[in-house]
């Protein structure tokens, strides 16, 4: 008997007494367990369901599109924002256009961590994009996030103390299984031949890649957007412009 998991979400017209309980007692009667759940922004309520009977899952849908008091937003094998949803109360902003951009702000940054910890467990390539302004919490989520996976990073390139540029790294670095965080604007402002073969050796593992400032590393290079699995932005806050031309200066001021 194989257990599987769903997602459900519900948006409460009119939150009566009782209306949770109705619900689990529902869910109950059709031996469907509830895992998680938990108030998704607002009057939106999010469950994570597990069953070893898809039927049951179809069966309840169709009978709660007969309860007034609420409506059914989400029937769904969950996606990893449906659980960081129900973790955390509240769905990761993305952009609509481009469905791989996921936008937080700094006072979101916990759910930013758990985020990219649930992408740093994943095994195989994996390019992300990381763009910010400087000291919004970029390589400190990057550094927390590995942790969260249980992951070592490895620095390829960075300005986390100082400007940092790679021209090799030891065997144990060089672990497919490490988070590898690049500065895109370190590795192509400051980029010399050896960081460069290394850059490019690296970007060739089947392995996680976090770039920081990736607009300037598709820019200042061979590769492109397409390259990328998944785009992040931090801000410090929702509306806050990232301007590259601002900080780009100081990286090549000493060269």
């Amino acid at each position: 008997m194989e257990y599987k998991q769903w997602y459900m979400e519900y948006k409460i017209h009119k939150n009566r007494p009782g209306l949770l309980g109705d619900i689990a007692s529902m869910l109950g009667m059709l031996e469907v367990n509830i895992l998680t759940i938990n108030g998704v922004e607002g009057k939106t309520r999010g469950m994570l369901l597990e069953t070893s009977d898809d039927e049951k899952i179809m069966l309840m849908g169709e009978m709660l599109k007969k309860v007034d008091n609420i409506t059914v937003t989400a029937l769904r094998t969950p996606r990893l924002v449906d659980r960081l949803a129900v973790r955390h109360g509240r769905y990761i902003d993305r952009d609509s256009d481009d469905r791989k951009t996921f936008r937080f702000t700094r006072d979101e940054l916990g759910l930013l961590v758990d985020f990219l910890g649930e992408l740093f467990k994943r095994e195989g390539n994996q390019v992300i994009g990381l763009r910010g302004m400087p000291r919004v919490g970029k390589t400190e989520s990057i550094i927390a996030g590995s942790v969260c996976a249980m992951k070592r990073w490895t620095f390829v390139s960075s300005t986390l103390l100082r400007q940092t540029v790679r021209s090799q790294l030891a065997e144990d670095e060089l672990n497919p299984h490490n988070v590898f965080i690049i500065d895109g604007i370190v590795s192509t402002i400051r980029s010399n031949e050896k960081h460069y073969n290394l850059l490019q050796n690296v970007m060739a593992m089947p392995s996680t890649k976090v770039i920081e400032h990736p607009d300037i590393f598709v820019r200042e290079s061979e590769y492109t957007f397409d390259d990328f699995d998944i785009i992040i932005e931090l801000r410090n806050t929702p509306n806050e412009e990232i301007l590259y031309e601002s900080f780009t200066t100081s990286y090549s001021e000493d060269l």
